[in-house]
């Protein structure tokens, strides 16, 4: 039986190689991944989703990635007896396709609902039909999430956006983050030169009861996701990320899982 992921992976090639040729994307995927390794001063601004080849390689590539990532950070939290489905809301700060927001909920077995908030106007849309693929209660709005108004009861999960950010709008994100008593997890690669600000924040989670925690996790890939990887310079023979969660602070809002 496929995962949901692998379903979502299928339904991703139909909706964007509808009108693109898989050359096409691969070579959208190596000028995108470059710019994830060189440019990332563009990123904030859009610059990695300026193309109709850029987004589908997003899509195809990155918002399967982000999935598997969060899904199996949460899967071993849940494991070590973190309450990770006690609110019915989360918020995916950065949702991009809608990944982490969707991996989260489906972790559920009482499914929260999602809101993704996101600068690009395709990244909301994208995750619109994210949440309507996986038939979740969700919705997706272009916002800036550093000064975006979110319910203080809702879990929060920023998957590989904090990094994209300038230091002042990403402390507001994490002091608003954990000034509330709700969830949060951030996921992040695991390359602290992508993230140097990560020991501080980490620091800060830790002051409020969270954990900072380093993975290397097994990674089932599609064929042609493998494909994919390959083209953007990749070999993965496992899922490496590390993540800062904070359990929640208040009395949750459905019992956890």
């Amino acid at each position: 039986m496929k995962s949901d992921l692998d379903r979502w992976f299928d339904a991703l090639q139909q909706r964007h190689l509808a009108e693109l040729e898989w050359a096409e994307v691969t070579r959208a995927l190596r000028a995108l991944s470059s710019a994830y390794v060189q440019r990332r001063s563009k990123l904030a601004a859009g610059a990695a989703l300026d193309g109709r080849g850029k987004r589908a390689a997003f899509a195809l590539f990155y918002g399967p990635l982000h999935f598997a990532a969060v899904s199996s950070v949460l899967a071993e939290l849940a494991a070590r007896g973190e309450a990770i489905c006690s609110s019915s809301e989360i918020v995916d700060l950065g949702c991009g396709t809608g990944a982490a927001g969707a991996a989260w909920a489906l972790r559920c077995d009482r499914r929260p609902r999602v809101t993704g908030l996101d600068v690009h106007p395709w990244a909301a849309g994208e995750a619109g039909w994210t949440y309507r693929y996986f038939e979740l209660d969700g919705t997706a709005r272009r916002a800036d999430i550093s000064t975006a108004r979110v319910d203080p009861r809702a879990a929060r999960v920023a998957a590989y956006a904090l990094n994209e950010l300038p230091d002042a709008a990403r402390e507001r994100v994490l002091d608003q983050a954990l000034a509330s008593g709700a969830p949060l997890l951030i996921v992040e690669p695991i390359a602290r030169g992508i993230s140097p600000w990560w020991d501080r924040a980490a620091a800060a989670v830790i002051a409020k009861g969270g954990r900072s925690d380093d993975w290397k996790l097994p990674l089932d890939m599609p064929e042609r996701w493998r494909l994919l990887d390959r083209a953007a310079g990749f070999r993965r023979d496992q899922l490496t990320a590390r993540s800062l969660w904070r359990p929640p602070q208040i009395s949750p809002t459905r019992p956890d899982r």
